[in-house]
């Protein structure tokens, strides 16, 4: 099929590639503009965009959606089907109504629960036992378009935010290949989303990874692993900041689990952290060096 695909991080690259190993024409890429990184401010590119740039494809990050010459250059492309992946913006009707089979969404939660900016990591933290990949029909809403498809997937018991991004943006590379394959075959039926155990998972700031010692242990930590690695879940320690990155939970403190804190119900033992400026390390370490 020819696509134009809509996606800005890391998570959009996979199945960015995934569509162009299958052999789709993947005329275009959409982006959001470059922006500075670094101590020396370089401007950067997304991830999606370095990607295109590999493959040779044409880049567009425009400034306003509506943009006419943007939506005209978008029909010029006469594209089967916009493909998008976490853009990071809101597109237009005027934008969804161009490809001729519509936009399709790769959304990473099973809809109508978890529409939002964050459902991967939020699925960590609520202790969800499982979650996936929904590839919808796009409308003017936020995640409220119509359902074609979903890829379910375990969450273990050890999970960060980090790991299940990575097993998730695998999955919607595989997800949208064969999802496109069945659209193109007619055996698609797209359905409407209910509002049932619809959960928003809202932008992550750097202030949920402060942690509340009143709340239960298992909640903090499905909480540190959830933000892990970003924005991370930390606490103060004699002034300084201490970001913990993996602990676990206990019923009493022991020789065993040297770094415990008391919480709302039960302990929580650190097992790897880091202390404002220094490096990661096991809270056996961190705590020969503290003494010292």
């Amino acid at each position: 099929m020819k696509i134009v695909y809509f996606g800005t991080p890391d998570f959009a690259v996979e199945s960015l590639k995934a569509l162009i190993n299958a052999g789709h024409d993947v005329c275009a890429v959409v982006t959001r503009e470059d922006k500075p990184k670094g101590r020396g401010y370089e401007m950067m590119p997304s991830p999606v965009k370095a990607e295109a740039v590999r493959h040779g494809i044409p880049v567009l990050h425009p400034v306003k959606m509506k943009d006419e010459a943007f939506l005209d250059n978008l029909r010029e492309f006469d594209a089967d089907v916009f493909v998008v992946a976490a853009y990071g913006r809101i597109l237009p009707k005027v934008l969804l109504d161009i490809p001729s089979k519509g936009c399709i969404n790769i959304h990473a939660s099973l809809l109508p629960s978890y529409r939002g900016a964050a459902p991967i990591q939020w699925a960590v933290i609520d202790g969800l036992k499982e979650t996936g990949i929904t590839i919808m029909l796009m409308d003017e809403g936020l995640d409220t378009g119509d359902i074609l498809k979903q890829y379910r997937i375990s969450i273990a018991d050890d999970e960060t935010g980090g790991s299940l991004f990575d097993k998730l943006a695998v999955l919607g590379g595989e997800a949208i290949v064969d999802s496109l394959k069945l659209l193109e075959e007619g055996k698609l039926n797209p359905e409407k989303q209910g509002d049932t155990d619809t959960n928003y998972a809202r932008m992550l700031t750097k202030a949920d990874g402060n942690i509340d010692w009143n709340r239960p242990a298992e909640e903090i930590e499905r909480l540190i692993r959830g933000l892990n690695p970003w924005p991370s879940a930390y606490t103060d320690f004699n002034g300084k900041t201490l970001k913990i990155w993996k602990a676990v939970v206990s019923e009493i403190c022991d020789d065993d689990n040297p770094l415990c804190f008391r919480t709302g119900n039960g302990y929580l033992c650190a097992k790897e952290v880091q202390l404002e400026g220094k490096k990661r390390m096991t809270a056996e370490a961190f705590l020969l060096g503290y003494k010292r």
